[in-house]
């Protein structure tokens, strides 16, 4: 099937209802078909085929969306990459997979000039208004609508994206058709999507999920590529006026809200009855503020990862997420993995290859119950591997044939079937005094009054905890040591700011974070 069909089954079924407001408007759930189906004819008419790569810079919008739909129904594949990476980045995707098009904003338009690869691209469309040398993507308003979809088998390429590469070459992960639609039901499942609910989305592939269940996406107004700096007015506004039902966000986005809710004691998230946080570490502290914020919402943790979306979830106060940390050790309790997934944990061998196994062999090296290890995954909904296979000998292994995917993360399966994270698996600390884990000593001492952030590191042969400070009550070094006695630290120090990931604002920048020890040892 090709996924064009699923948002034009909508279209039929509720042609009326909104499937997309935004701060410019609102699209129907017909208007996006129909726009959609301008946009392919215009596409199709340049010349855009089947298999073609279609280089997107465009922002979550209603416009992204009528994009998406216009390639899926072409056969063509949505192609896209983070422009803020630089330009060595972008070089080096379009290398991996050569666009024959690019559609984009007119701002990002600009960076057209500064790369050669970008300007090797033969056609070129802008969203908006002219831009020399760039077709707008408006002349399709005076097109009749393409009618026609694309056939395509659940192997056909609909959407390839690139990470960062900040620790090397780019990978780039491609997801087909079918991989998309099993994708799609098991969100729809595990998020329990219903069509007529309104939902702050704030996560690409989740407003993908949306529109094929009959959801309405609010797109905040906000910058969400720096979810941790975004302005919580215009949202919770938003989020009152058009009287959403749901969200899906990372914990640095709705820390902002509850942030914004608390110091000004505004309403806003009141009216929310389901809120899914997940995409980086969700603390406990957090969870406790938002379902003061929204006292009716069911509030669950959601565990997944680019390659596999989701990998467990868990209700917040409800014992399959509760949260619990007490005890040494515990970590970060991520919920039950979904039933159509596999998971295992296996001995924490990261940086090395593994595999293959015969099924017996694999079974005889995956870890018991409450044993700690790497967490390994594989499903329907795992993606198989990387384009052009660069990347899997790092991340990939077969076990009878089948394939499995290494998260990079660490984690055990306690004796009631859930799942606790520790922290990424290239983090543990094997030293003089044993090995440990950075989440388990990180939540213990976020449960310390004057702690904001922290983060475990093993400098020059030490177990240092980095703290940022709250500004709420005073930092109390030598007590927080003598609170984590069991973890062994050898010091505790206290910087203004702790260095966080670009992507999310939530997960701790390890390498930056031991690079600035290193130029000021303390």
């Amino acid at each position: 099937m090709n996924l064009a069909e699923l948002l034009q089954a909508q279209a039929r079924e509720r042609p009326a209802a909104p499937a997309i407001i935004e701060r410019g408007g609102t699209l129907t759930f017909a208007g996006l078909e129909h726009a959609a189906g301008q946009a392919a004819a215009l596409l199709h008419a340049d010349g855009v085929r089947a298999g073609d790569g279609v280089l997107v810079f465009q922002p979550m919008s209603g416009e992204l969306y009528v994009i998406l739909s216009a390639l899926f129904r072409l056969g063509a594949v949505a192609v896209f990459l983070d422009p803020g990476m630089g330009r060595r980045h972008i070089e080096g995707c379009c290398a991996m997979y050569p666009p024959k098009a690019i559609i984009a904003s007119w701002r990002a338009q600009l960076l057209i000039w500064s790369s050669p690869a970008l300007r090797r691209i033969p056609r070129r469309y802008v969203c908006g208004r002219f831009f020399p040398g760039a077709v707008s993507l408006r002349r399709a308003r005076r097109l009749s609508p393409l009618a026609h979809v694309t056939a395509t088998s659940d192997a056909t390429p609909a959407l390839v994206t690139f990470t960062s590469g900040s620790t090397g070459t780019p990978k780039a992960a491609l997801r087909t058709h079918g991989f998309l639609a099993v994708q799609h039901r098991v969100l729809a499942r595990h998020l329990s999507l219903q069509a007529g609910e309104i939902d702050l989305a704030t996560l690409p592939i989740f407003v993908l999920a949306n529109l094929a269940s009959g959801v309405t996406s609010l797109i905040p107004d906000a910058d969400l590529r720096r979810p941790g700096a975004v302005d919580a007015v215009p949202v919770l506004a938003q989020v009152r006026r058009h009287r959403a039902t749901r969200t899906a966000a990372s914990p640095a986005f709705l820390e902002r809200l509850v942030d914004h809710a608390e110091r000004h004691g505004v309403s806003g998230l009141g009216g929310l009855r389901r809120v899914y946080t997940g995409g980086a570490p969700v603390f406990p502290a957090l969870l406790r503020r938002l379902q003061e914020q929204a006292p009716d919402a069911v509030i669950e943790v959601v565990y997944g990862s680019t390659e596999a979306e989701p990998i467990a979830h868990g209700r917040w106060r409800s014992g399959e997420c509760t949260g619990a940390t007490s005890g040494p050790g515990r970590g970060l309790l991520a919920g039950r993995p979904v039933p159509e997934i596999g998971l295992r944990i296996l001995p924490n061998r990261w940086g090395e290859p593994i595999g293959p196994f015969l099924e017996k062999e694999f079974d005889r090296v995956s870890l018991p119950h409450g044993a700690a290890g790497e967490i390994v995954v594989s499903g329907a909904h795992v993606l198989p591997g990387y384009l052009h296979g660069r990347g899997d000998e790092e991340t990939k292994f077969d076990v009878d044939g089948r394939r499995w995917h290494r998260t990079g993360d660490a984690g055990y399966i306690d004796d009631e079937g859930r799942l606790w994270l520790l922290g990424r698996a290239g983090a543990r600390i094997v030293d003089g005094k044993g090995e440990i884990y950075p989440f388990p000593v990180e939540l213990a001492a976020l449960e310390q009054p004057g702690v904001r952030r922290a983060a475990l590191v093993s400098h020059r042969g030490r177990r240092v905890l980095v703290v940022e400070p709250s500004g709420i009550g005073t930092l109390h070094a030598t007590e927080l040591k003598k609170a984590l006695a069991w973890s062994a630290l050898d010091q505790v120090r206290g910087v203004p700011r702790i260095p966080l990931d670009k992507r999310h604002n939530a997960k701790v920048d390890y390498p930056a974070l031991r690079s600035m020890l290193e130029k000021d040892p303390g």
